[in-house]
């Protein structure tokens, strides 16, 4: 039989189905499982064990083109996914029932708040227990198994509790569906005593499963297309904004063929850094309102007309809602949907369809970008340290962005790094990843873990704050494991930093630890690891050096002590906004 493309959800193609032939014998719910996280690009599951998922494991592991990949807990299992989902398209963990399943639940609603297919997967009771009453083990001592269920339908876009061999198969790959065409987490139970049992379900050679592409309302998208034409020629200075859900939409390529046609300025919201090449000719730089690149917030809310492409206006892209933009200016551009200022919206519209419709028409205007470059003004490069002058945060990225290059990725953990990395220059076919919506500290560890699994030809820098690495610390163990080469860098202020810049006080104080010496006790011998502590630019420079010249082939990690007050102007003047939208009054009554 021959192997059928898989389409994502926008009718891009995924890796095509390579087809087994199990028997009677061998075809099992487990094995199934297994061979659909293949079907979709699946190479590394995420997981922890406990003894409701154990079979599963087995099953999971005797697939020859699956890694079962061991974590330290569950969250950091779920964070890894969400990584591993970012650079492939798609992830996946498996966890036990509801001790660990309320464990990755964070992670898994990380995921969900930025749009990412994990398929959440957990070993659930044995499906003899369904419905008799009894009290088990990892429940909170009622005869009532939904608790952990009701936890995930908040968080997952479908639910699928298996503890029936005849509809298995159904509720599987619904459930992996709709993972791929929401671009959602999903949650799938097995019973622990269903997953490697021979069921004529499937003793066949499973049909490779196809999702329709989403194909546009065609008047509705000429309408659009129309409208948007109309209120666009007439504008004198208008800009173009990419935002998070570009990705979604998978719509990219079609954004960049309208930047070209256009000859707009391209800014991207914050959240949207390393969607959009930054190599691009009319690429400026990062809309974030008071704390945008050096001109680009002038060049932007001075425009009359601006495309915002799959924004997320929330209080932190917005900084405390102190936005400078204007409705009546605005054509918002969702995945499904096109907003003319305050005129009509169009449903049903793609946004890879739209954009690329819109760009064999729109009018060629390159006034703002023209107006961008008579008023540019480089930004300033650090000042030249001084002999044993304390290592200061602006200097160690000027050493960061000479590492980064096309095999390169970049991780930046919540706190300060947001700011730093984003004025970071990705060379083009360099990655970067933050996680901005959900802002959970402790992210990018395992994300870190997931990303470099998925993208072996990058190699990983993290940029990582004290106290959001004593969140998740332990998977750095994973990552020696795996083999991975990322750099570390782990930012020593004692505290953190970002609360501190939003609201003081002595909770914002952490207890100082020996972070190399830990991550050397971790190690112990066993795989390629590297540490150095840096408190002097002579010293990161020679860290620097060793990491990407001897060490290259190792996981670095470079703890980097800066004073607890050096931090980007930008943090100064975002936390502060933030504070007060934080601290606004109740509203009369």
């Amino acid at each position: 039989m021959e192997a059928a493309t898989y389409l994502g959800s926008a009718g891009n193609p995924c890796p095509a189905p390579v087809p087994i032939r199990p028997n009677a014998s061998t075809g099992s719910l487990g094995r199934h499982l297994a061979r659909r996280l293949v079907e979709i690009g699946v190479r590394d599951v995420f997981a922890v064990p406990g003894d409701f998922n154990l079979t599963l494991l087995d099953d999971l592991i005797a697939e020859p083109e699956l890694e079962v990949v061991g974590c330290c807990n569950e969250l950091n299992a779920g964070y890894a996914a969400d990584g591993y989902a970012r650079a492939k398209g798609v992830g996946a963990c498996v966890v036990t029932f509801t001790v660990g399943g309320l464990s990755v639940i964070n992670a898994i609603a990380g995921a969900y708040s930025e749009n990412l297919p994990v398929i959440c997967i957990v070993g659930g009771p044995n499906s003899n227990d369904f419905g008799t009453n009894r009290v088990l083990h990892h429940t909170i001592g009622l005869p009532d198994f939904s608790q952990e269920l009701r936890c995930f339908q908040t968080v997952t876009c479908t639910q699928a509790v298996v503890n029936n061999l005849d509809d298995a198969h159904e509720q599987i790959d619904t459930a992996i569906s709709t993972a791929l065409k929401e671009s959602k987490p999903v949650y799938i139970s097995v019973s622990c005593n269903l997953s490697g049992i021979p069921h004529s379900t499937f003793a066949k050679e499973p049909v490779p499963f196809s999702l329709a592409p989403n194909a546009s309302n065609q008047l509705g998208l000429e309408a659009a297309v129309e409208a948007t034409l109309e209120f666009l020629n007439k504008a004198v200075k208008p800009v173009l904004v990419g935002g998070p859900k570009l990705r979604v939409a998978k719509a990219q390529n079609a954004f960049v063929e309208l930047a070209d046609a256009s000859g707009y300025p391209v800014a991207v919201m914050p959240s949207a850094k390393g969607l959009v090449p930054e190599h691009h000719p009319h690429f400026i730089g990062t809309y974030w309102g008071a704390v945008s690149s050096s001109f680009v917030g002038e060049i932007v809310e001075s425009a009359d007309a601006y495309v915002f492409v799959g924004p997320i206006f929330n209080d932190y892209s917005s900084v405390g809602y102190s936005l400078l933009i204007k409705k009546e200016k605005a054509i918002i551009v969702q995945p499904n949907r096109v907003t003319i200022a305050n005129g009509p919206s169009f449903g049903w519209v793609f946004m890879a369809d739209f954009l690329s419709a819109l760009a064999k028409k729109l009018k060629h205007n390159s006034t703002a970008l023209e107006n961008y470059h008579r008023i540019f003004i480089p930004p300033g490069i650090p000042l030249r340290s001084e002999k044993g002058e304390a290592l200061r945060v602006n200097v160690l990225f000027k050493h960061i962005q000479e590492m980064l290059g096309g095999d390169t990725a970049v991780i930046a953990e919540t706190g300060d790094s947001w700011f730093n990395c984003q004025k970071l220059h990705l060379p083009e076919n360099c990655g970067y990843e933050f996680q901005m919506q959900y802002g959970s500290i402790g992210w990018s560890v395992g994300a870190t873990l997931g990303y470099a699994q998925a993208a072996k030809d990058k190699r990983v820098i993290a940029c990582i704050g004290d106290g959001s690495f004593q969140v998740t610390a332990q998977d750095i163990s994973t990552m020696i494991r795996c083999g991975q080469r990322t750099v570390i860098f782990l930012i020593n202020n004692g505290g953190y930093t970002i609360e501190v810049e939003i609201h003081d006080g002595p909770y914002n104080v952490i207890k100082n630890w020996d972070y190399t010496g830990l991550v050397d006790a971790i190690h112990n011998g066993e795989g390629k690891c590297w540490t150095a502590k840096v408190r002097t630019e002579d010293e990161l420079t020679e860290a620097i050096a060793t990491a990407t010249g001897a060490r290259k082939d190792s996981l670095c990690f470079i703890e980097v002590f800066v004073h607890k007050d050096d931090t980007s102007k930008e943090l100064l003047e975002w936390g502060s906004r933030v504070s007060a939208a934080n601290s606004r009054p109740p509203n009369p009554q």
